[in-house]
């Protein structure tokens, strides 16, 4: 007989899901300056994409595997901590290396240590990720599921201004430098890589000895498993062939709000991974100016590089700091309403809506072109900044939304079609429909940009917006069901 799951209070959800402000931390910095780093190592910028891919490939590869191995994972640890602590671990350690690229001239070029550095990084969050949505799944009963995954987003979302706004804080208040030599990095963004790893550790390590995971059988009780018949399945050894057939088995046989939802996530981390990748040399272009040719490497390489123009890269590359921790910022707001909103109007309606104001902003960018300069105080420090980059914040309203809806309500919407035995590797191969849309965004946009837009990347942002809409109307077809047990295999 099924027993009722307990209810968590307010600090034990905070607690589950705290770890995941570490991770985020870590995972702004990158998105942030992932493309700062690399053309400072000399990448050029049609060609940043194809960098950027090994980001969904770790993905693809890693959160099926680290998640039907959570499913099996019973320790003295637990069932998901052991994979969120092993993950934080190995992400600080490439923390620490990316930045320090030119370190290792003697080893390999700079700039394929710091794509090596992307990867493992990458594949390490991933690691985090999967068994942390996991960890919501196992132990929130399914009436606080909106508030588990709302408390999730929020946490993330406070991560992630903090990891953005690092770089800004680093130079504007603390006085180190955001412009690097050629193939170096800035001191500003090497710290702030330093710090990140540090804050990445320390909330994990309190999620994974604050949080207690429930025994097996208390596990199978609450979630209405034959408690004999998952711990045979447990001792049973299978060869790597079956294991193999049984995965793909489970993917041909998939919910169908996990298909349904697959459309939706496509059209969303397509936009997603767009963002990352082009804001920045979009807003250098756009908003200060600076011409196309400047982010040639070709022609970099020929000339020398004015001082005005490196200032420029710097500041707008400082500024997107500050346009990702506000889209953050009003992400983990609205994170805060977004549970009772959804109970109240339904998640279809808030997820459809979300996604349509953040695909209004990326489009409104074409609108905010003005260069006059204009003093901004953030409290902590005073910036001269063009009028269109403070005009930017605006648009980073809807897209914080369609960001805090992104990161919670597919998930809710799933978790109730998904048997409880296998949500592990479910929410791995759910990562398909984050990973693919990143890595044919990843494999077309810089010939779409480089030839349908002439490497005006301000233009490819505004694509960005269109798939955003194209999501939010995709969510209309998704049915969600009723929470499933088990299935056999």
């Amino acid at each position: 007989m099924q027993k009722q799951q307990p209810q968590l209070s307010f600090w034990q959800l905070w607690t589950v899901s705290f770890g995941f402000l570490g991770v985020q931390f870590g995972f702004a910095l990158q998105n942030a300056n992932a493309s700062r780093i690399l053309s400072d190592l000399g990448a050029d910028l049609h060609s940043l994409s194809f960098f950027w891919l090994v980001a969904p490939i770790m993905g693809l590869l890693v959160q099926p595997i680290v998640g039907a191995a959570s499913d099996r994972t019973w320790n003295r640890m637990g069932r998901r901590r052991p994979f969120i602590l092993a993950g934080a671990i190995a992400a600080a350690i490439g923390m620490f290396l990316m930045p320090n690229a030119s370190l290792f001239v003697a080893f390999m070029a700079p700039m394929i240590f710091g794509v090596l550095m992307l990867a493992l990084m990458d594949a390490s969050f991933n690691v985090c990720f999967q068994p942390f949505r996991a960890l919501v799944s196992d132990m929130v009963p399914p009436e606080q599921r909106n508030s588990g995954y709302s408390i999730q987003s929020l946490l993330i979302n406070v991560g992630a201004v903090i990891g953005s706004i690092l770089p800004f804080v680093l130079t504007n208040v603390i006085g180190l430098e955001n412009t690097a030599e050629a193939g170096k990095v800035a001191p500003s963004v090497i710290w702030a890589f330093y710090i990140g790893a540090t804050v990445l550790l320390g909330s994990v390590l309190w999620t994974v000895f604050r949080t207690k995971e429930y025994a097996p059988k208390d596990y199978y009780n609450y979630k209405g498993l034959d408690a004999a018949q998952m711990e045979r399945e447990l001792a049973e050894k299978k060869p790597l062939g079956q294991k193999l057939s049984e995965f793909i088995g489970l993917v041909k046989t998939m919910p169908d709000t996990m298909r349904q939802l697959a459309v939706v996530q496509f059209f969303s981390w397509f936009a997603l991974f767009i963002m990352w990748v082009y804001t920045t040399p979009a807003i250098t272009q756009h908003i200060w100016g600076v011409e196309v040719k400047w982010f040639d490497s070709s022609y970099l390489s020929s000339v020398d590089v004015p001082a005005s123009i490196v200032a420029a890269k710097g500041a707008a590359g400082d500024w997107v700091g500050i346009l990702f921790a506000a889209y953050s910022l009003f992400a983990a707001v609205f994170s805060v309403f977004l549970a009772k909103l959804a109970n109240k109007v339904g998640r279809k309606v808030v997820y459809a809506g979300s996604l349509f104001l953040g695909g209004i902003s990326y489009i409104s960018f074409l609108f905010f072109e003005d260069l006059t300069p204009t003093t901004v105080n953030l409290l902590i420090t005073e910036v001269t900044v063009p009028y269109g980059a403070v005009l930017l914040v605006l648009p980073m309203v809807g897209i914080g939304i369609a960001w805090a809806a992104i990161l919670a309500m597919p998930y809710a919407m799933l978790a109730g079609s998904l048997p409880a035995n296998k949500t592990g590797v479910y929410m791995g191969i759910f990562n398909f429909t984050i990973a693919m849309p990143q890595i044919i965004c990843g494999l077309t946009a810089g010939y779409i940009l480089k030839f349908a837009f002439d490497n005006e990347a301000v233009n490819i942002i505004v694509v960005s917006g269109v798939s955003m809409l194209l999501a939010g109307f995709a969510v209309f077809r998704v049915k969600e069901h009723v929470q499933v047990t088990e299935v056999k295999g």
